[in-house]
């Protein structure tokens, strides 16, 4: 077991593990950490807790310290610095006719390197931008090509729901997302009604799914045979949420509603398969 404080580098930013060493750190604490990158100012999201070694990647990096007024004026420091850079990289964009839009900047705490992101829709040859940009700005450039899912968590904006992104607001990662949880959940396959601003399927596709699939496990398929309080009929719709089915009686010429709970009073469901 290993001890570890959960911290966060952006608003809305992937959680990563660090050595809280000594020092106790409640949570929201501003600390000043080690790593791959060089030293970083982070959040504590997590509060000291235990985890198991697979939860981890080792080497487990380090808490240096905890962030005093001057470490947070450095923050600041940097912001306003990458707010220029930006302005800078965007006329030597213009001035090389590359084909990319500059995203955002950002500068490490220690301004070891300032990173570059951008979107673009094949490769580019920006050699000769990182040349210029490493003469002005005197430390290591790096430009990063992101995707469009990246770029909406960066620019934030308010989705088709009316409420702002869930990327740039509180999700750190980007579960996958597929056109059959669309399927599953009786959701139009009209791309602009299920798409996010970025153009990809929307992540709130995930938050239900798990109920659906469970919801589908206990319920019928379409086209099955059931027995009901009012004799044996076929499914022919269902409500996954409230697990509500729809029966047609062919003899009857009528479609009944019934709960799932009536059906298994009944002590059968999905007594056969029809093609349909």
């Amino acid at each position: 077991m290993y001890d570890v404080v959960g911290v966060r580098f952006k608003k809305a930013g992937k959680i990563y593990y660090f050595d809280p060493g000594d020092f106790e750190i409640p949570k929201d604490e501003f600390v000043i950490v080690e790593t791959a990158r060089g030293v970083e100012f982070g959040k504590v999201v997590i509060a000291r807790k235990q985890v198991e070694e697979h939860d981890v990647v080792l080497p487990l990096k380090k808490v240096l310290r905890i962030a005093d007024a001057k470490d947070r004026l450095i923050v600041d420091e940097n912001k306003k610095a990458a707010t220029e850079a930006y302005e800078v990289c965007c006329q030597k964009v213009d001035e090389h006719d590359l084909d990319m839009k500059l995203i955002d900047v950002e500068y490490t705490f220690d301004r070891n390197k300032v990173i570059f992101y951008f979107t673009a829709d094949g490769r580019v040859d920006f050699r000769e931008l990182v040349k210029d940009l490493a003469a002005i700005f005197r430390t290591r450039i790096e430009l990063r090509q992101i995707g469009v899912r990246d770029e909406a968590k960066m620019l934030g904006g308010i989705g088709p729901c009316g409420r702002m992104l869930c990327c740039s607001t509180y999700l750190g990662d980007f579960e996958p997302v597929s056109i059959k949880m669309a399927k599953d959940q009786n959701l139009s396959l009209n791309p602009t009604k299920i798409s996010g601003l970025c153009g990809r399927l929307m992540c709130c596709l995930k938050y239900e799914n798990d109920e659906y699939e469970t919801a589908k496990e206990q319920l019928p398929d379409l086209g099955d045979m059931i027995k009901t309080p009012n004799g044996t009929g076929k499914v022919v719709g269902l409500n996954i949420l409230e697990r509500v089915l729809q029966v047609e009686f062919a003899e009857q010429g009528r479609v009944l509603e019934f709960t799932l709970e009536e059906i298994l009073n009944e002590g059968a469901v999905s007594i056969q398969a029809t093609d349909y």
